[in-house]
């Protein structure tokens, strides 16, 4: 469906341009570019590029495209910040514990040390979305935030906060234990150190490689890339590890075992398109995550 429209000159005298008169297309629903998926109907290759022309991308003249609604989307630095939010909700279970039990049966430096290292966590998330990160989609499916918040919001926040700051987990029933030693609480905390500043070095690296507003990818290469694809899973792991070897606690093995478990196939989806995308470029022998195992 279309409409004209005539366009006349306001002057009376002639012109050879005017009158004009020009068809235009109705207006039709559209959908933000970052809900659609565009592919060639035979080959199924994405055209999510604008570093490239159609040509490049083999499409000819007179070919079909299909076009995929994706659905509501949301940027992924507002989901970054979302999930990052359980840590600092943790923050607030030590006061609540403080009115609820025994100041003296609260306090310990295990949990406080625990409590540190949380905050210091997230903000580093946080600051990393703002300052490093390069995504290569600018977005991701608005449902899927439902998903990953059960993740952080359930293991990160309500699950793992109540176990670390209770009297449970208190002074006086640590008394005693290696946990309050301090060869342990600061051996345990150096480890975690060490793979947090790992952990922003690789994403540095990364960071590196793609130049800002393009979806370019690289091999990436140097510290914590020798072995691995994933450096920096890698040393999240570690963290997350040594953050339970500080703690002893069930909750926090459990929250570690499914992150390490959900970057683990992470790791492998983009050890796989690396080698598909850089063929014999690609140093040999690299592992997904775990250097020389998988």
């Amino acid at each position: 469906m279309a409409f004209t429209v005539t366009v006349k000159p306001r002057s009376s005298k002639p012109s050879k341009r005017f009158p004009l008169t020009v068809e235009l297309a109705a207006p039709k629903p559209t959908l933000d570019v970052n809900r659609q998926r565009i592919t060639t109907v035979d080959k199924k290759v994405p055209l999510d590029t604008d570093e490239q022309l159609l040509t490049d991308l083999g499409v000819k003249s007179g070919d079909q495209l299909e076009i995929k609604d994706l659905g509501p989307q949301i940027a992924w630095k507002t989901v970054v910040r979302i999930l990052s939010t359980p840590g600092y909700f943790g923050a607030a279970m030590p006061e609540f514990a403080h009115c609820s039990f025994p100041a003296t049966e609260n306090s310990s430096s295990p949990n406080t040390i625990a409590l540190v290292l949380i905050l210091l966590h997230y903000a580093k998330r946080e600051l990393e979305t703002l300052f490093v990160h390069r995504f290569s989609s600018a977005t991701m499916p608005f449902f899927n935030i439902f998903k990953n918040s059960g993740h952080y919001w359930g293991l990160s926040g309500v699950l793992l906060a109540a176990p670390l700051y209770g009297p449970w987990n208190g002074a006086a029933a640590l008394k005693g234990t290696r946990l309050e030693s301090d060869a342990w609480l600061y051996g345990w905390t150096a480890l975690w150190a060490f793979a947090e500043l790992s952990n922003l070095k690789t994403h540095l690296t990364l960071a590196s490689l793609r130049p800002k507003g393009t979806k370019v990818r690289q091999v990436p290469r140097g510290y914590g890339f020798h072995t691995v694809s994933c450096g920096n899973y890698f040393f999240e792991a570690i963290a997350w590890g040594a953050f339970t070897g500080l703690t002893l606690n069930w909750a926090a093995a459990l929250f570690t075992a499914v992150a390490v478990g959900q970057m683990y196939v992470w790791a492998v989806k983009k050890h796989r398109r690396y080698r598909k995308e850089f063929g014999d470029k690609y140093p040999r022998g690299r592992k997904a995550m775990f250097p020389f195992i998988a």
